[in-house]
């Protein structure tokens, strides 16, 4: 039968665990007091929107910094007349797979006359151009391009149709080139980012359900964390305006769902706790909330500032993101810290109904969780032994990682300019779909054309218009295909050639450069930032924990879970999910999502841990904390994998590859790391644990 509400006059006596203490109850918790912050949530929410209703994020960038060598060369290219004007290109096979006849090598040439654009002069020959198996033919068509790729999505699906209209019944005609690509993936994200919440608002829905077992809790915070993001996506937008820093909005949004539903299972864990104590239900929530208010802002504070570190990045839209990032957690909290608790002294305790918790219930720990705490605290050299040997073999999915991809291989979905590209891939030099870029002083044209003919792996140099303020362009086409290891050998070579001759004032850029360049900021930041943010997350553990030992040994334990997670990441990604690298970005994001999600979880056990041992001591402390904070803990590791793996339905592989990293360190951390490697090394250290501190049982 289900348990219903008890008479306030029911004695507490018989339950086992120490009372936290009577304190006042806040004006925010009573019922006036809560409605006032519900209100003033809704008012603040909906003034945002209006005000920001016209903020725009600032369309992704460059992946280099400005100064990067490719970045210079691209800036120079958007001042030259006729900047947006760029070549696509329309490559044709047989249907059959035969090679092409003389008559198919017309008919392509013919059907680019007939759909090229008149009053732009025309970037190629007139007539086709076919690859030495004979199995395939390109033409190249100027179109005009806009500011951002959305701008070209109609352009190149109007020039599709002219293509599959005009185009003879024997022949495939793919649109394919720098703008077409563009247009595509902006076509692929149309209606992503809607997508994404609705999969994000599913899972947390599921899981919230199947963690409070009954049928109209979870609705509470998810409505509150749901509002926190609409006021985030908002606050966002307005912040990359004025920064000029693009984020994907998509990231920041599962960080808002997933960090906010771990703050509201924290506490409404210890609110139900609470409850089983305490006849009046504002006053044990005013206990909880109390109890884990310093769990819950020093776990905020760990992501916040770690995201902050992005800030030192030269990549823009990694800085984007660290800002973005910090801004949507800092929302999370308020919302958890003040909105929730004011729904939830609104509504009482009935809202747990069919399972409404009353004083005198027997204590949540005395179940599977706490018999799991004892046994490993019995035994924490086993344990620690155990559980290391199990991180060290994930770990080994690091052999053969490779970083970096190529422009078709950024994207999961299909579409013409991917499949045109990979025909080119097939029948000519790799470097033909995304050829380098040269500028030079004009009087030096010849001899960076000689040193660059002299490069090996170069297959063509030839002039990419006229000159222009005494500055040439030079269009080189390669072997390697871009992003490859022999492509970026490419690319360092040419440099090393035109860089030679001083007077030539000569920079090399394009598709493969700027790959080479994107790879080597990443280095870059991750070198930079990685230690930084172990810094910031030890300092915060040490004023949490008030210890030096514990935060240095579990921010170690951190790392190689870390170092674990994205081992096994990195193998599943190549062995089932079929990425043969890792996005440059992804080393960097994912450590730091993986060292301050996964130090979260650390920081709600141990706190408590350190609480229970100033009355039971450190071991028997960490045994009861297992019991009283495993069902919660795993609860909101569960939903925050789930969250992350919700990215899984964008199009970019970069978001694919951090939500299954990401989603499996979290679980890592759950069920591995915390329920077992944690209570191990606390149980092993003993009073050690806390130097210099020293906790007696009382």
């Amino acid at each position: 039968m289900p348990r219903t509400l008890a008479p306030p006059t029911v004695s507490r006596s018989s339950t086992p665990p120490k009372a936290v203490g009577a304190q006042p109850i806040p004006g925010t918790l009573r019922h006036g007091g809560a409605a006032a912050i519900l209100v003033l949530f809704l008012a603040v929410l909906g003034a945002a929107m209006g005000i920001f209703r016209d903020a725009q994020i600032p369309p992704r960038g460059e992946p280099v910094p400005a100064s990067a060598e490719s970045a210079l060369v691209a800036a120079e290219l958007a001042a030259r007349p006729g900047s947006n004007v760029a070549p696509v290109l329309l490559v044709a096979t047989r249907a059959d797979g035969a090679a092409l006849s003389a008559t198919d090598q017309k008919a392509l040439a013919g059907l680019t006359a007939r759909v090229a654009p008149q009053d732009l002069p025309p970037v190629g020959p007139p007539t086709a151009t076919v690859s030495a198996d004979g199995r395939a033919a390109y033409t190249l068509i100027p179109v005009r391009t806009g500011a951002e790729n959305s701008d070209n999505i109609a352009t190149i699906t109007d020039l599709r149709a002219e293509v599959d209209k005009a185009r003879p019944g024997d022949l495939k005609v793919l649109v394919t080139g720098g703008p077409a690509f563009g247009a595509d993936i902006a076509n692929a994200f149309s209606g992503a980012d809607f997508r994404l919440l609705a999969v994000t608002v599913g899972v947390v829905a599921v899981l919230l359900l199947i963690t409070y077992r009954s049928p109209i809790l979870w609705l509470i915070p998810l409505t509150v964390v749901g509002l926190a993001d609409q006021l985030a996506g908002v606050v966002t937008k307005a912040v990359g305006e004025a920064s000029r820093l693009t984020f994907d909005a998509g990231i920041v949004s599962v960080l808002v769902f997933g960090a906010g539903t771990n703050y509201a299972l924290l506490l409404i864990s210890r609110y139900r706790e609470e409850l089983a104590r305490e006849a009046d239900h504002r006053a044990a929530l005013a206990t909880a909330r109390r109890v884990t208010l310093p769990a819950i802002v020093a776990s905020n504070l760990t992501v916040v500032l770690a995201l902050l570190t992005l800030l030192l990045a030269v990549v823009p839209g990694t800085r984007g993101l660290g800002l973005a990032g910090a801004t949507g957690l800092v929302i999370a909290l308020a919302a958890a810290t003040f909105v929730l608790p004011a729904a939830l002294a609104l509504v009482g305790r009935r809202i747990f109904w069919p399972f409404i918790p009353v004083p005198g219930m027997p204590p949540a720990r005395d179940g599977w969780w706490a018999r799991l705490g004892q046994w490993v605290t019995a035994q924490p050299v086993r344990v620690i032994a155990g559980s290391f040997l199990v991180l060290a073999l994930l770990a080994t999915g690091l052999v053969g990682t490779r970083i970096g991809l190529n422009q078709g291989q950024q994207f999961r979905v299909g579409s013409d300019s991917q499949r045109g590209l990979s025909v080119i891939e097939q029948h000519f030099p790799g470097g033909l779909a995304a050829p380098l870029t040269v500028t030079a002083a004009a009087d030096s044209t010849a001899a960076v054309t000689d040193a660059l003919r002299a490069v090996p792996g170069v297959v063509t140099v030839a002039p990419g218009g006229t000159a222009y303020d005494g500055r040439m362009v030079l269009t080189v086409i390669g072997e390697p295909l871009a992003g490859t290891p022999a492509s970026d050998a490419l690319v360092e070579q040419a440099r090393e050639a035109v860089h030679a001759i001083p007077s030539a004032d000569a920079r090399v850029g394009g598709s493969p450069a700027e790959l080479l360049d994107a790879r080597a900021a990443a280095d870059r930041d991750l070198r930079v930032i990685a230690p930084v943010i172990l810094a910031l997350i030890a300092v915060v553990l040490m004023l949490l924990l008030r210890a030096v030992t514990a935060p240095l040994v579990l921010l170690l334990i951190n790392i190689a879970s870390s170092l674990a997670t994205i081992g096994v990441g990195s193998w599943l990604g190549r062995t089932v999910f079929g990425f043969p690298a890792l996005d440059v970005q992804v080393p960097l994001i994912a450590f730091l999502f993986l060292v301050a999600l996964g130090v979260d979880y650390t920081i709600f056990l141990v706190h408590r841990a350190q609480d229970e041992a100033r009355t039971h001591g450190v071991r028997e402390g960490m045994a009861r904390a297992v019991g009283h904070t495993g069902a919660v803990i795993t609860s909101a590791g569960v939903v925050l994998a789930g969250v992350f793996a919700a990215l899984g339905v964008l199009p970019l592989v970069v978001l694919g590859q951090l939500g299954l990293i990401v989603g499996l360190g979290v679980l890592i951390d759950t069920f591995l790391v915390r329920a077992l490697l944690v209570p191990g090394v606390i149980a092993a250290l003993g009073d050690r644990a806390y130097w210099p501190r020293r906790l007696r049982a009382a």
